[in-house]
């Protein structure tokens, strides 16, 4: 039986037993973890289905979940993002036990679109997040200086970061300093861009308590580290056509004292060999 057969037999038949597996999934509190290995699968939600030069890399569902499954099952990996078809699914298949689980939030500024900067929250609230018994929300914000729907978005996460705190629950903001390019975003991968995103993103809510970064690996990560005091993890962005010079920036990253770990997508899902137990493998042992 394929995995697709065997969910959406659970789904159409019994999906109380969706609830029920992640009210029973045993979890590690967030503060006992002491270097974070996450796996983030939460791009297709976006329609952004492309890894490295295959566009529709991730148009199988049955495909991504078995990538998802042997990325969780590898040594050293203790936590996955997604939306909450991704979670529920792999919480029914037991790839979730044991695992800290984030629940991305806003997902409504889809690739290539018009309107990809309003960046409404359409997927987890605060609510649903504590209902389903995860450690945190994670949030995309950009900011874009010459597209008036930055500040709606600010606001948007300044809210979600109050309603998770106010939990007791993780936010994780992954800022970007963005511009327009014809029709497409583009993100400003500059030193000086990341640190200025870096010091918006920490002011956002009445409180910063719970809030934690997600950005991207860099040159001069020491420098850009020193802008803030909010632990952080360090993402993977696209899928790199020179894995060992990824590993050598991510390792850098790491040795600052404010990163607490990695959180990977496609760059371990769909690694260029397509031999994902060794890419995240890999990628624990940096940690």
């Amino acid at each position: 039986m394929t995995l697709i057969e065997k969910l959406s037999s659970i789904r159409a038949t019994d999906p109380v037993q969706i609830e029920k597996r992640l009210a029973d999934r045993p979890q590690p509190a967030l503060a006992e973890i002491d270097r974070l290995m996450v796996i983030a699968c939460d791009h297709p939600a976006r329609g952004a289905l492309g890894a490295g030069a295959n566009r529709m890399a991730m148009e199988s569902r049955e495909d991504v979940l078995q990538r998802c499954v042997a990325a969780l099952s590898r040594p050293g990996v203790n936590g996955f993002l997604g939306t909450a078809d991704m979670i529920e699914d792999l919480a029914l298949l037991g790839a979730l036990d044991g695992k800290a689980v984030w629940g991305s939030m806003n997902r409504a500024g889809l690739q290539g679109a018009s309107f990809e900067m309003d960046d409404r929250f359409t997927c987890y609230d605060a609510e649903g997040i504590e209902a389903q018994g995860l450690v945190g929300g994670k949030m995309l914000l950009r900011f874009n200086y010459s597209d008036a729907a930055t500040a709606a978005t600010m606001e948007s996460c300044a809210h979600a970061i109050d309603e998770l705190a106010a939990r007791g629950l993780n936010a994780m903001v992954e800022p970007f300093v963005s511009v327009w390019k014809g029709d497409r975003i583009v993100n400003d991968l500059s030193a000086d861009a990341v640190i200025r995103s870096i010091a918006i993103a920490s002011g956002l809510a009445r409180t910063s308590a719970h809030t934690w970064l997600k950005l991207p690996c860099i040159q001069d990560m020491a420098r850009v580290m020193e802008a803030t005091t909010l632990p952080s993890l360090i993402l993977g962005g696209e899928v790199s056509n020179d894995p060992d010079a990824t590993h050598a920036l991510w390792a850098e990253a790491l040795a600052q004292p404010n990163v607490r770990g990695l959180v990977i997508g496609r760059s371990l899902l769909y690694p260029p060999n397509d031999d994902v137990e060794a890419a995240v493998d890999q990628a624990v042992e940096l940690l």
